[in-house]
């Protein structure tokens, strides 16, 4: 995670997706008009951002990719749990093959080209959202497989495959503007960077409603309707004489909703307190360079999302646990 749009300086806009360098657009004119010195944020963005990606890259390749291999193998006792999963691991993995890209626009500069500028800017939208409303799938299917057992029962296998079609979609939306803005252009040090370069008349109507939208349709609903279902699945669980097993899955339950809260709620926070910041005719140069820091690290508990995935979902199950414990001894997947 880690989104939208940041400070207009002169002819300049700052975004916070991964292709978005926000300092480097971020020369803020403040105290009496002067351009601020951000060569301090630089080196920290430089220095600190390649590192968490490339941590998060190397967790999450294997992770993602292990997931989604021992589900293909098992696909003829999927349920429609193993199919979000599989759908949310695929997500994850092809978010994850964009960051080296955007490690190297962090360290240096971009040398993609646009074509891959756009490219590897969709696929980071589409599996971002993916990602996050596959969770919320994943939710509804657990609150309705045991708060309404009986009645979920009957549903149609044709709907999870649509519910995941749909997903896809609307993700493929959300990554129009990625397809017309997102350019190759120079910043103000003068090396190549990847970011959505849009006329000045329109920047302030993006900013509010792109940022309206991260909000909105990627934190504060996911977020509804997972305390909403994984507290109505918790209070039934504890409600009657459940067995191991429904005991475990509380602490499973509990994991999701801690982690997902932990990585997303530090960004939010950050960027719903810059963009009231960003109003203010009297910032500081200090001020800014604290909130430029402050997002990129909260930006980076997004990321590191995306590699826990498959820990919360797969690794945690038994089943899971059996089907790698038949790989690593050498023996058959479960089928």
């Amino acid at each position: 995670m880690f989104f939208l749009f940041y400070k207009i300086i002169l002819k300049d806009e700052m975004l916070i997706y991964p292709w978005e360098n926000y300092s480097y657009y971020q020369d803020d004119c403040c105290e009496g008009g002067y351009f601020c010195d951000m060569n301090e944020v630089w080196k920290f963005e430089a220095l600190f951002m390649p590192i968490v990606l490339s941590l998060t890259f190397a967790v999450g390749i294997p992770g993602n990719g292990l997931l989604v291999g021992v589900l293909l193998r098992r696909w003829r006792t999927w349920s429609v749990a193993d199919i979000f999963i599989l759908h949310l691991g695929i997500a994850d993995f092809l978010l994850m093959m964009t960051l080296p890209l955007w490690t190297v626009q962090y360290a240096d500069e971009w040398k993609f080209g646009h074509l891959i500028c756009k490219m590897a800017g969709s696929l980071y939208t589409v599996n971002f959202y993916s990602g996050i409303f596959l969770l919320v799938c994943i939710s509804l299917d657990r609150y309705f497989s045991v708060v309404h057992a009986q009645m979920y029962s009957r549903r149609k296998p044709w709907v999870v495959h649509v519910s995941c079609l749909v997903v896809w979609l609307f993700s493929l939306l959300l990554s129009i503007p990625d397809w017309i803005f997102l350019d190759v252009a120079q910043d103000r040090q003068g090396r190549q960077q990847c970011f959505r370069n849009y006329t000045i008349q329109d920047m302030d109507e993006w900013i509010v409603t792109s940022r309206s939208i991260f909000h909105t349709v990627g934190f504060l609903i996911p977020s509804v309707v997972l305390i909403f279902c994984y507290a109505s699945i918790f209070h039934r669980l504890r409600s009657g004489n459940q067995n191991l097993q429904k005991q475990r899955a509380c602490k499973v339950i509990m994991a999701v909703v801690a982690v997902f809260f932990v990585c997303w709620t530090p960004f939010n926070i950050s960027l719903f307190i810059e963009t009231i910041h960003r109003r203010n005719q009297n910032n500081t140069c200090q001020s800014n360079a604290a909130l430029s820091k402050a997002l990129k690290v909260t930006q980076s508990f997004g990321y590191i999302h995306c590699s826990l995935n498959p820990i919360l979902y797969a690794f945690l199950g038994e089943k899971f646990q059996l089907q790698l414990r038949d790989i690593f001894l050498g023996g058959k997947f479960l089928m």
